[in-house]
C-alpha cells in the first residue's frame, strides 16, 4: 500500500507539471487573438489539474491505509497535504473566474510545495502518544486547508504586483518583489542542491548525547555548514563551520538548522544563475509574459482571503485550543507554533478590517496578501526547522 501511495504521489507532481505546461501555452499567443486557443488549453489545464488532484487523493488515501492515521503528522505529509490544499483551492477558484495565468503561477508555487515536502523523511512511523487523538485530522487538516486557500491570495497578488509595479527604475517595490521571487526561488534551489547530495551518497555522520544523557548518531546528507552543538564527528566530511546556538534544543536541531542555511544559500546561487542569464531583474523579465485583467486579479485575492480566512482560523486556533486543552489543560501556552499562528490570524485580520474599512484595493491589497503568505511559509518553514517548541515532532 506504501508503495501504491508514492505512485500516486509521483503521477499528481507528474500531471501537475503537465498542468503548468498546458496553462502556459494557454496564453502563449502573443497577440492574445485567438480566443479558441486560450480556451482550449486552458481547459485542457484545467482537466489534468483535477485529475493531478484526484491522485494526490488516492495517495493520501491510500497512505493513511497504510500507517492507521491520517498523514499528515510529520513535515513531509502536511507540507504534501499544504500543497494538496493549494490545488483544491485553485481549481475551486479557477471554476469561478476561469482565468488561465493564475494556473501559470499557481500550479507551480503548488509543485514546489510538494517537492519541498520530498525533501523530507518519509518513512512510515506510528503516532507518539502525543498526536494520537482524533484532533490531528481535525485540527491540522482545517488549518491546512484554510492556508492553501490563503496560498492563493499569494499567487494573485503576486501576479498583480509583477503586472503593475514599475520596472523602468530600481525602487524598493522592485527590491521587495525581488526578494520576495528569491524565497521561491530558494526552494527551487534547495530542491536541486538535496537531490545533488543524495544522489552523490553524502553521508556526515556525528554523536550527541541526548536529554536522557544517552549518545545518539545523526547523520547529515548535506555538507555540514552547523554542526550539533559538543556534538563529536565520526568522519572526515567537510565542516562544521560553527555549532549550533545552545538555544536550539533537540537531537535533531543542528540539521534542521543546517537545511535552512542550505536553503537560504542554494537560492542565492540560482538567484545569481539567473540574473546573469536573464540581464535584468527577474520580475521585470516575467512582466512582459503577464497580462490579465489587474481589477480581476485584486478580487481573486480579496476572495481567497474571505474564504480561506474563517477556515484558518477555525483550524489553526480554535480547533487547536480544544486539543492544548484536551493535550495539555491549557488552552494556549505562546509555544512558537501557537505564536505564529496568531500572528497569522492578527495578520488577516487587518487585512480584511483595511481593506473593507480604509479601502486598501489594488496595490497596497496584493503586498499584504504577498506578505501573508510570506508569514504562512516562514511558520511551515523557519518555525519547523530552527524553533524548537511542543510542536518540535513536526
Amino acid at each position: 500500500m506504501a508503495e501504491i501511495s508514492s505512485t500516486l504521489l509521483y503521477s499528481a507532481f507528474i500531471i501537475y507539471l503537465f498542468s503548468t505546461l498546458f496553462f502556459a501555452m494557454s496564453i502563449s499567443d502573443k497577440k492574445n487573438k485567438d480566443a479558441a486557443h486560450t480556451k482550449k488549453w486552458g481547459k485542457v489545464g484545467f482537466i489534468s489539474s483535477c485529475i493531478g488532484f484526484v491522485s494526490q487523493v488516492g495517495y493520501f488515501i491510500t497512505r493513511w491505509m497504510a500507517s492507521g492515521h491520517a498523514p499528515v503528522s510529520n513535515l513531509f505529509e502536511f507540507t504534501t497535504f499544504f500543497g494538496m490544499m493549494m490545488v483544491l483551492a485553485f481549481i475551486i477558484l479557477y471554476a469561478i473566474y476561469r482565468t488561465n495565468g493564475l494556473g501559470v503561477f499557481a500550479m507551480p508555487v503548488a509543485l514546489l510545495v510538494i517537492a519541498y515536502a520530498s525533501m523530507f523523511p518519509r518513512d512510515i512511523s506510528p503516532l507518539i502518544p502525543a498526536l494520537q487523538s482524533d484532533w490531528l485530522k481535525i485540527h491540522v487538516t482545517t488549518a491546512a486547508l484554510g492556508e492553501g486557500i490563503l496560498a492563493i491570495s499569494f499567487v494573485s497578488g503576486l501576479i498583480y504586483l509583477i503586472r503593475t509595479v514599475d520596472q523602468s527604475v530600481s525602487s524598493k517595490k522592485t527590491m521587495w518583489l525581488e526578494i520576495i521571487l528569491y524565497s521561491l526561488i530558494s526552494v527551487v534551489g534547495f530542491i536541486v542542491v538535496s537531490l545533488a547530495f543524495k544522489g552523490a551518497g553524502y553521508q556526515s555522520a556525528f554523536e550527541i548525547m541526548n536529554d536522557q544523557n544517552q549518545p545518539v548518531k545523526i547523520v547529515y546528507e548535506m555538507p555540514v555548514i552547523a554542526g550539533p552543538a559538543d556534538g563529536k564527528q565520526l568522519d572526515d566530511s567537510f565542516g562544521p563551520l560553527f555549532s549550533t546556538p545552545s538555544w536550539m534544543n533537540g537531537v535533531n536541531a543542528s540539521i534542521k538548522l543546517n537545511t535552512f542555511i542550505w536553503s537560504l544559500l542554494s537560492g542565492v546561487i540560482l538567484y545569481g544563475l539567473l540574473r546573469l542569464i536573464l540581464r535584468k531583474r527577474i520580475s521585470a523579465a516575467l512582466q512582459t509574459k503577464v497580462n490579465m485583467n489587474s481589477d480581476l486579479l485584486d478580487e481573486i485575492s480579496y476572495r481567497a482571503v474571505a474564504i480561506g480566512f474563517p477556515i484558518f482560523t477555525l483550524g489553526a486556533l480554535i480547533f487547536a485550543m480544544i486539543w492544548a486543552q484536551q493535550a495539555w489543560s491549557r488552552f494556549w501556552g505562546w509555544d512558537p507554533k501557537e505564536v505564529w499562528a496568531l500572528i497569522t490570524f492578527l495578520f488577516y485580520a487587518a487585512y480584511l478590517h483595511l481593506r473593507l474599512s480604509r479601502g486598501w484595493h489594488g496595490e497596497k491589497s496584493a503586498w499584504l496578501c504577498v506578505l501573508g503568505f510570506w508569514i504562512i511559509t516562514f511558520n511551515l518553514i523557519a518555525v519547523n526547522l530552527v524553533l524548537v517548541g511542543l510542536h518540535s515532532y513536526a
